[in-house]
Order: C-alpha cells, then structure tokens, then sequence
C-alpha cells in the first residue's frame, strides 16, 4: 500500500507575503486569494475542488471557503494536529490520501496567517494558566520556541563537535537565494558572513539570521489524481512518498524525551524512503522548514545526508546553493528569507523545481525532499518527483 505515484500537485498560489500584522485584508480573504491563484494555474475552475487540508489550527474554516468559493459540496476536509510547521508535509499527505481513497477528487492544502487580526504566532499564550511541558518551563522563564529549541540544538551540537560556521552556512544559502527571488521579503537584502557573525544572540547556539521570520499571507496547493493531472495545463508533480509521526517518548514532560538531541525525524525518515523506494542520493533539491538553522541541521542527518560528524565539511555556502552545489538548499529562501508562511512555501518551491520554474533553478531537477517542522512534535517530510521518476 502506497501514494507513490498515485497523486499529483498541479497548481500552485499564493498572496503578496508581508511584515507581521502589516497585511491589508482579512486572513480568510488571503486565504481564497491563495486558492483562487492555484486553481487558476492549475487552470481548473474553482468550483472543481471539492476538499481543503491544513494544518497548525489554520482559522479558516473549510465549510466557509467552500461558500465563499461557490463550491456545490464539500466532500472532504481534515486538519492535521501541531502547533507548529510539523503538519506541512503531512497535510499533503493527508489531501493525497483523500484522492487515493476516492474521498474527493480534487484537494486543496493551504495555510493563511494574518497576525495582527489574532495573536503574534511565535508569542506565549495569553492567559495566566497553562499546562502539559508549558506548566514545567514557563514558570523557570523557558518560554519561547528559540530557547525551548536551542538546548536541544547545543546539545547535539556539544555531542558531535558541530561548529557555528554549519548554521552560518544555512543562513547564508537561504538569504542568497532570496536574492533571485522577487516574491522574497528579503529580496534586495543580502546577508554576509561579517553581518551574520555581528547580529545579536537570540539565545545560544541562535543568532538573529538563524530564527526564521514572522509573517502575514496565505499559500496553496492543488492535488488530484495522477490520472487526471496528466490533461490539465502544468506539468504533473507527483508525490513519490509522505511520512509523519514522531519519535518514542518525543513529547515526554520537562525535557525529558530519550532521544533530546534530535530534530524528530528518526522513525519518520525511515518510512518515507522506504514507501519511495529512495534514498538520499536520489534527492537532487531541499526545501526544509527553518524555524531555526540548527533544526535543519539536524534534519538533514537524520535523513540520511551525512553524519553528525561529517556536518561541519558537508554544510559550506558552495554546497547548498543552487544551480550546481552538492544540495541545493531552500531555493526560494526559505523561512528565513523569502516568508514565514509557516512552511508551505516550501512545498510550493519544491514544485516550481520540478517544473523548471524556480528563481534559482536546479539543473535538471527531478526529486525534491520537503522537510517540515524540525524538532517539533509531530513532524512530517514528503518527496516528490517528475514523471519519469515514476
């Protein structure tokens, strides 16, 4: 039993990207801009969809989207758990899952963040209670996801002698390729090596160009079934495999899970080349989610790329950046530079690679990993090929 192959992206959209709480329509109305811009380039009618995917506790309820759209029924719709960018993947995943079980014929996955109409994202929760991990740290000032993140990067870090120059080279991929990328928050804002070595500490081993963005607008993804992608007007990107889950213990209280150094994707990695019947080697472009450089670090072994011990030598500005490094990394620029849109942006990088549509083209793309949610809980990674992978 597999989606290998049985599913495919054949659109893809999404709105202006701003600032936090500077966007200027409401968060559903970025939302159906998002899904409008991908049935049209997927040059479907909207009112063809007939499902919606998100993930993150995404506010926009589907039965509403669905009314606005003038959809003439809504088949399917799912939420994938997390708070974080865990559920990127998964959420794609669980829309091709639909499509594959004959739930719905066309899926559509989306995320949308207006932060000034709600709550700043990455803020602690308002209230003067809380509990589950939150009830054991908050009280000792560990509050934030930076420092909740940071030790279990230092730790790893301490453990296989990583220096900081690795995370350096992350920042400094995804803020050159931003460079190329109009769409890119960070597009005419190059980082150098001196600039990155002079920002200020976030919270060790994190310095400011390593902690992602916060950001406003919405992006989206059309999926339906290989069969039918195969007649619409872009080029078929197909999933090749989806995997999800989490580690033994992963959430266990107080910082107390078995595995502490790790960015979660121990089980899950395994599952994913296993239903894609690949491995590292095969992967020719990564988009993986930053929400800060020491998580996909850390993702990146635990994938099969390279040792712990071999980070230092692997991760150098020459080998992440496009179109000829060794990996080519978040090609878009990624959380850190081209938007924080919680991770979809990256799938939808993924996809302009495959079709040879990206601002920093890979030469002859025909795999592309996404990696979501690093050192949440729980995570999820997906692979996805042209159709000559198949």
């Amino acid at each position: 039993m597999s989606i290998r192959g049985r599913v495919a992206i054949v659109g893809v959209g999404e709105t202006a990207y701003y600032k936090h709480g500077r966007a200027p329509e409401s968060e559903f109305a970025l939302a159906l801009r998002a899904i409008l811009s991908a049935c049209e380039d997927a040059g479907i009618d909207p009112r063809q969809v007939d499902g919606f995917a998100s993930y993150s506790n995404d506010r926009n309820d589907p039965s509403r989207l669905a009314a606005a759209l003038g959809l003439p029924e809504l088949r399917f719709s799912n939420m994938q758990w997390g708070g974080g960018g865990g559920g990127g993947s998964a959420a794609v995943g669980n829309a091709a899952a639909a499509v594959a079980a004959g739930y719905a014929d066309c899926v559509v996955v989306f995320r949308a963040l207006a932060q000034g109409q709600f709550q700043r994202f990455g803020s602690a929760p308002p209230g003067g209670t809380v509990s589950g991990e939150a009830a054991l740290t908050f009280p000792y000032g560990l509050i934030s996801p930076a420092q909740r993140f940071a030790m279990r990067v230092m730790r790893f870090m301490h453990d296989h002698g990583v220096r900081p120059e690795a995370q350096r080279a992350i920042a400094l991929a995804s803020y050159h390729h931003a460079q190329s990328n109009p769409r890119a928050v960070m597009h005419g804002r190059p980082l150098s090596a001196e600039a990155y070595d002079a920002s200020r500490w976030i919270v060790e081993p994190f310095r400011l160009y390593d902690c992602c963005m916060e950001n406003d607008g919405a992006a989206a993804l059309v999926l339906v079934a290989a069969e039918r992608a195969r007649d619409l007007r872009r080029p078929a990107t197909y999933l090749l495999g989806v995997a999800q889950g989490s580690e033994y213990r992963n959430a266990a209280r107080g910082h107390n899970a078995p595995t502490y150094a790790s960015a979660s994707f121990t089980t899950v990695a395994p599952h994913l080349w296993e239903m894609a019947g690949l491995g590292a080697k095969d992967v020719d472009v990564v988009q993986s989610y930053e929400n800060f450089t020491g998580g996909v670090l850390m993702s990146l072994v635990e994938h099969g790329f390279f040792a712990p011990e071999e980070a230092n030598e692997f991760l150098t500005f020459d080998n992440l950046i496009a179109p000829r490094g060794r990996l080519p990394l978040n090609t878009s620029g990624g959380n850190l530079a081209e938007c924080y849109m919680h991770g979809l942006e990256l799938q939808i990088e993924a996809v302009r690679q495959l079709r040879g549509q990206s601002t920093s083209q890979v030469e002859s793309a025909r795999v592309g990993l996404v990696i979501s949610g690093p050192m949440v809980t729980p995570v999820s990674s997906m692979l996805l090929g042209t159709e000559d992978t198949l």
